[in-house]
């Protein structure tokens, strides 16, 4: 009798499992019809404590980061660098961890993409955490390939301003090669503030590059500027 009753309970448990694992993806589907991105998240979870699987939870982390919710994105996959990552995890990870000011750890992330994949997008990414982390010289390899491949529909967005812009990605990445001329030279600040001057003439919009000649130019005036010249 105790063999017959565990052997009905194993059954018993098992087909309430999958009858609620087939709730929640008809759960999942209907969410994602009527757009509701939280109850996405809930079926998600739901799924993946019934029937764990890699494939869902890289989805579940790649909703939270298109959320902005990066940290629960990174709570979900992890941070560690694993080269058997899927490309959706590694993406996930390379944008939460720049979006929450990590540019060493999304520096690692973005690399294995570019490994996969190198493209324009993926070299300005690469450029602009490499001037955040001091390798200035990195940078500019990469933001030689960006400028030889942007294609002139390919544009990049900026969201400094309340309002957020593109300019073309060309125009992008000659910005960052002024900063990095100003990084690896600070006494030739008027060569920096020349090739800026070029990605503002590709990009009268580009609000970013005009933040940055103001700010070369007020250290190009200022009094201790003019005494180090002296």
């Amino acid at each position: 009798m105790l063999v017959t009753f565990l052997i009905l309970s194993s059954n018993l448990h098992a087909q309430s499992n999958a009858d609620l694992q087939k709730h929640y993806e008809a759960y999942y589907m209907e969410m994602r019809l009527q757009g509701d991105v939280n109850g996405v998240i809930s079926a998600l979870t739901h799924l993946n404590v019934l029937a764990p699987s890699q494939e869902r939870r890289d989805t579940l982390a790649y909703i939270y980061a298109n959320n902005n919710q990066h940290l629960q994105a990174l709570n979900t996959i992890g941070i560690e660098k694993n080269e058997s990552d899927s490309d959706l995890a590694v993406q996930v990870k390379a944008i939460s961890l720049k979006a929450l000011s990590q540019p060493k750890r999304a520096l690692e992330q973005f690399e294995v993409l570019y490994s996969r994949n190198p493209n324009a997008y993926l070299a300005y990414e690469l450029a602009d955490l490499k001037i955040q982390t001091g390798d200035n010289q990195g940078a500019s390899e990469n933001i030689e390939y960006g400028i030889t491949n942007s294609q002139d529909d390919m544009k990049y967005a900026f969201y400094e301003r309340q309002q957020p812009y593109e300019v073309p990605l060309k125009a992008a990445f000659i910005h960052l090669k002024g900063l990095v001329q100003y990084h690896m030279n600070k006494d030739d600040i008027a060569g920096a503030v020349a090739t800026i001057d070029e990605a503002i003439k590709i990009a009268p919009n580009f609000n970013l590059a005009s933040l940055s000649k103001q700010a070369l130019e007020s250290r190009k005036d200022s009094p201790e500027d003019s005494e180090n010249q002296n």
